[in-house]
């Protein structure tokens, strides 16, 4: 029986761009896109779910993030997690990789005795594939990144593939352990209909009314909530205070094509685009 634990974002849908996608100041204008489920974190929580179906226990989904991140949660619930948790306070905003891993890392601690943490390689939204690292560290765990398949489970080990820069690895690595996952390792599973029809009610204890409550925590159907104050964490390394991390300058790139010129298949205007590639893209000396 293995307690798995899956790091879960809810991330702007960046395949989706609009012209009103970044703000004047170069940042990004999250009002202004989709909100979904970070691609690679439904890697990490399919690798999950294939686990705990072999082994047993539980798929814990921890979010950190606004309210509005319920969503990704019952979408967890949906594919098959056991248990989610929202972690959300105010004073967690603007956080950077490091302050977010340290909130991160005290909410497995909190959850205690976790043989697996899972997380996507990288969000789409930052590209840093820092997170998952830095919790490994917080919480001393062994770690193996770029998880592209998973070969053997095991009640004492797993064999992973890894791709490195050059090569692909074959890791044997025992529990507890935190694996970064990615796209190529696995194709998430549909939603479960039955899980959709029980869930599709959960939300936050604060948005039943009176008389439902009862009724809601009869059925799951409230998602559980972790603030600073939940986790007894040091407010000075949670959000903007304990992010070091200093954006310098922000450069808007607007791509333009150049200028277009046609060549035929005749000997002369191959000589021609082989004459003006060379003028342009090789240094004579």
């Amino acid at each position: 029986m293995k307690k798995i634990v899956v790091l879960a974002k809810q991330v702007p849908d960046t395949a989706n761009i609009t012209g009103d996608a970044m703000k004047p100041d170069g940042t990004v204008n999250r009002s202004a896109l989709p909100a979904i489920y970070n691609p690679e974190d439904l890697n990490a929580l399919e690798m999950g779910l294939t686990i705990r179906d072999e082994l047993g226990g539980e798929v814990f989904v921890i979010t950190m993030g606004p309210a509005k991140a319920v969503e990704i949660l019952k979408h967890s619930l949906y594919m098959g997690a056991d248990r989610v948790f929202l972690i959300t306070d105010r004073k967690f905003a603007a956080a950077d990789t490091l302050a977010t891993s340290y909130v991160l890392a005290e909410a497995i601690k909190k959850i205690g005795n976790v043989d697996l943490v899972l997380a996507g390689r990288q969000a789409i939204d930052g590209d840093t594939a820092q997170v998952g690292p830095q919790v490994a560290e917080k919480i001393d765990y062994n770690q193996v990144t770029y998880v592209s398949a998973l070969k053997e489970i095991s009640d004492d080990h797993l064999i992973v593939e890894r791709d490195g820069e050059v090569q692909t690895e074959v890791i044997k690595v025992g529990f507890p352990v935190l694996l970064t996952v990615t796209a190529e390792a696995n194709t998430p599973r549909f939603p479960n209909c039955r899980r959709m029809l029980h869930y599709f009610r959960a939300d936050l204890a604060e948005n039943f009314s009176d008389d439902k409550k009862e009724l809601a925590k009869e059925n799951n159907w409230i998602i559980p909530t972790l603030s600073m104050e939940d986790l007894e964490l040091v407010e000075d390394r949670c959000g903007l205070k304990g992010s070091p991390t200093k954006v310098h300058k922000i450069k808007s790139i607007t791509l333009k094509g150049g200028d277009l010129k046609m060549y035929g298949t005749e000997t002369t205007d191959i000589k021609q685009l082989v004459r003006d590639i060379m003028k342009d893209y090789v240094e004579v000396n």
